[in-house]
């Protein structure tokens, strides 16, 4: 037996394994590294952050992805540079994150890598019969784990597509099997750069639960305070602090089918970014807005596109678990509480998972399922394939 195999079967039938997940979100601040311990799996799953941290991007490379991040016309060689360069630049993440926390590769069983998104294309958004769902990231998993010598899971969206979904949220999946409790209707509501939560029924019927975006979280707030500011984001919302939502861009930015159409659905950066905003202040005659204001009516258009979505829920007494960069803007979050005064919100630190690692957890979740779980009985019809995910990268 080759013994890549050998390596992966013993993995399996560790009664506990050391995963690392990776995430790299819409809003290209940096590689989130996690290193979890994760026992059992299926509904008897059991995971915790042992180690983690944030490596920040350069400006550079943040400037070469943004080049291609969600434009049709995209130069394809540099595209197909930077899948091999990401993958590299992850591995070196990853042993440089090691060997601060004081571990050798020999101590990690896998590496579960979400990638780098560059286009999101659901049929919703790209409106082509004839072509299917589609999504793309790049960081080549085979990169990965030669440079490290860990085997590695990455392409995780793929499989999710093959199945008949749209790529998107896979955060479904972890919820379900570890956030999930027995008499509480709970949201776990990631705000990155695109919003989404996962719904977890009380009863814990796994049919009736979903996934779903929302709309923006923090991508059009990021965009317009790099191009008005020159700053990544609105640190706590202080900029947004500073003006006044204005009504009649706030309906506009509202006015789009997205909004109108059933759960789930996902979306992106693809509509949701700055010609969507010009578009938005042309039609209400309000170019004139501070940068301020702007902001506010930003942070308002993502209160409010978040708090429709989980009021069309049909449930009450939800209890609220944030994670995501968008859980520390103080403007958003407190108009969102306003918006759904009947719940009680929490961050996922409340049960015991760092909001900061959540999203990087949870692609080791999906890599333990693969390796040692079974596809859970979740409904395709809610958008939500039974299968395992990840394409597997051995060392050598």
């Amino acid at each position: 037996m080759n013994k890549n195999w050998k390596q992966t079967f013993d993995i399996a039938e560790k009664p506990q394994r050391k995963i690392l997940g990776l995430m790299s979100g819409t809003s290209l601040d940096g590689l989130d590294i996690a290193l979890c311990v994760l026992e059992g799996s299926g509904r008897k799953t059991r995971a915790r952050v042992s180690h983690f941290k944030t490596v920040p991007y350069t400006a550079e490379w943040r400037a070469a992805v943004k080049a291609i991040f969600s434009k049709r016309d995209a130069d394809l060689q540099q595209v197909c540079l930077l899948n091999e360069q990401t993958g590299i630049l992850h591995a070196e993440m990853i042993l440089s994150a090691l060997k601060e926390w004081g571990l050798q590769p020999e101590d990690v069983d896998l590496i579960a890598s979400h990638g780098q998104t560059i286009f999101h294309a659901p049929r919703s958004l790209h409106g082509m019969p004839a072509y299917p769902n589609a999504t793309l990231q790049i960081g080549d998993g085979d990169h990965i784990a030669m440079r490290t010598g860990i085997i590695t899971l990455s392409d995780f969206r793929q499989k999710h597509l093959a199945a008949g979904g749209e790529g998107a949220p896979l955060a479904v999946y972890g919820d379900y099997l570890v956030f999930s409790k027995a008499g509480e209707n709970r949201i776990m509501l990631n705000i990155g750069g695109i919003a989404n939560f996962t719904f977890l029924p009380a009863d814990e019927e796994a049919s009736r639960v979903f996934s779903t975006d929302v709309g923006p979280g923090n991508t059009l707030m990021d965009q317009y305070m790099q191009q008005q500011f020159g700053r990544h984001y609105d640190e706590d919302g202080k900029v947004a602090g500073k003006g006044m939502a204005n009504e009649q861009l706030l309906a506009a930015l509202l006015d789009h089918s997205f909004f109108g159409a059933g759960l789930p659905k996902t979306t992106g950066p693809e509509l949701f970014n700055l010609a969507y905003l010009e578009a938005a202040q042309l039609k209400t005659g309000t170019t004139g807005l501070s940068p301020e204001d702007v902001m506010a009516t930003l942070s308002h258009f993502s209160a409010r596109s978040i708090a429709d979505a989980i009021k069309a829920t049909g449930e009450n007494e939800l209890k609220i678990f944030m994670s995501g960069g968008g859980m520390h803007n103080n403007v958003l979050t407190s108009r969102l509480q306003a918006e759904l005064p009947g719940a009680s919100f929490f961050t996922t630190a409340d049960l015991g998972i760092d909001p900061d690692a959540k999203e990087a957890l949870l692609f080791a979740i999906l890599a333990n399922e693969t390796m040692a779980g079974e596809p859970q009985p979740f409904s395709a019809g809610s958008g939500i394939p039974p299968v395992c995910m990840g394409k597997v990268s051995f060392p050598f």
